[in-house]
């Protein structure tokens, strides 16, 4: 999904997109959930589509890498106002997410939206 402006409300660095690309190659078929904290703090999780089934108010706030991104519909209502920026850093995934086991992780950076950016977005 894109801002009235035509910003995309989640994206990913070069670095994350490779990641993520290599992590296809063993799982093609997958999807990210913005985690809401928890065990494992507020990671990116990306899971097999197959293993993971999307939650009635779950947002699905666009895709990076041909990868479908969601959040649930309460973070999204706290989170409206930024566009979120996946990012790779080094240390251990999340204990369930397929980035755990690799040495690197995903990360969620933010901005905020400026001015007429944001619009909101219906529930999944």
């Amino acid at each position: 999904m894109k801002t009235d402006t035509g910003e995309p409300r989640v994206t990913a660095t070069d670095a994350a997109l490779a990641f993520l690309a290599e992590i296809r190659k063993d799982h093609p078929d997958i999807l990210f959930h913005q985690s809401g904290g928890c065990c494992d703090g507020s990671s990116p999780m990306c899971y097999p589509a197959s293993e993971y089934r999307v939650g009635e108010t779950d947002v699905k706030l666009g895709e990076i890498g041909g990868v479908p991104f969601y959040i649930s519909g309460s973070q999204y209502a706290v989170w409206a106002h930024t566009q979120l920026i996946i990012d790779v850093v080094p240390g251990r995934g999340g204990m369930f997410s397929l980035d755990n086991g690799r040495e690197r992780r995903f990360l969620t950076r933010s901005r905020l939206f400026s001015g007429g950016e944001a619009c909101p977005l219906p529930l999944v």
